[in-house]
């Protein structure tokens, strides 16, 4: 296992949710981090919660444009580990009422972005380093109807993972594929509602609640120590895909 002591580790999506989550952990093991997204405001906040330590910097960039991301590595020049949790609330309408401009906009963020975060990363990633982007229980258990575009999107990021490990080797590439997460993406998605859902969503799963992003971050940080771990999918979901 390698110590992620005084390495460089940048998290798209790090101002929020998992993100901030795997960003904590990684400063309490002593890294260098870099968060990014694409709200300055979010960032700044995001660093008065962390408490500005030394070995916290932000950036930001937008994924769905190359020149940020461009911009990002050349910053920071070669680092250790990528992670991204960036994301954008998912399209929910039935196939038959899908908007393609909306799933093209989804599509776009979540995957290209991804592929485009890959492709600015690549070399200034050193050898033995890791990419770790992040999937979803969606892909295992979509929800019906309405589920059928981010089932495809969260899906296709363990294809990408099996990939990127062969063509990046040996940097390593994998995936962390969470289940329900208490993040502010839930407000979004269901607004004032949120209490009650979460509570008849922690009923239904073996481990009896929602996870919180300290939760899953354990997950992120094992596939970056972990140097023997490539091309695999860790699913932190509570048991959701037994239920």
């Amino acid at each position: 296992m390698t110590s992620l002591k005084g390495q460089t580790i940048i998290i798209f999506g790090g101002s929020s949710g998992i993100g901030f989550g795997v960003a904590a952990a990684t400063l309490e093991r002593g890294a260098n981090v870099v968060i990014a997204g694409r709200s300055p405001e979010k960032l700044q906040a995001a660093e008065e919660r962390l408490g500005r330590p030394r070995g916290l910097r932000s950036f930001a960039a937008d994924l769905e444009r190359e020149s940020d991301l461009s911009r990002l590595f050349e910053e920071f020049g070669e680092f250790d580990h990528l992670v991204t949790t960036a994301g954008t609330p998912p399209p929910g309408a039935p196939i038959g009422a899908v908007d393609i401009d909306v799933i093209g906009r989804f599509v776009a963020n979540k995957l290209i972005g991804t592929v485009a975060l890959a492709k600015h990363a690549a070399p200034y990633l050193k050898p033995g380093g890791s990419m770790t982007i992040t999937s979803g229980i969606n892909k295992d258990r979509p929800p019906v109807p309405g589920g059928a575009i981010v089932a495809a999107v969260a899906g296709s990021f363990g294809h990408l993972a099996h990939a990127l490990a062969l063509e990046l080797a040996p940097s390593r590439v994998n995936v962390v594929s969470p289940g329900w997460v208490d993040t502010p993406m839930w407000d979004i998605l269901v607004g004032n509602d949120k209490s009650a859902y979460m509570r008849e969503m922690a009923a239904r799963l073996p481990a009896g609640r929602i996870a919180t992003p300290a939760d899953v971050a354990g997950a992120y940080i094992y596939l970056m120590e972990s140097d023997f771990m490539t091309g695999e999918t860790i699913h932190v979901d509570g048991g959701q895909r037994l239920i």
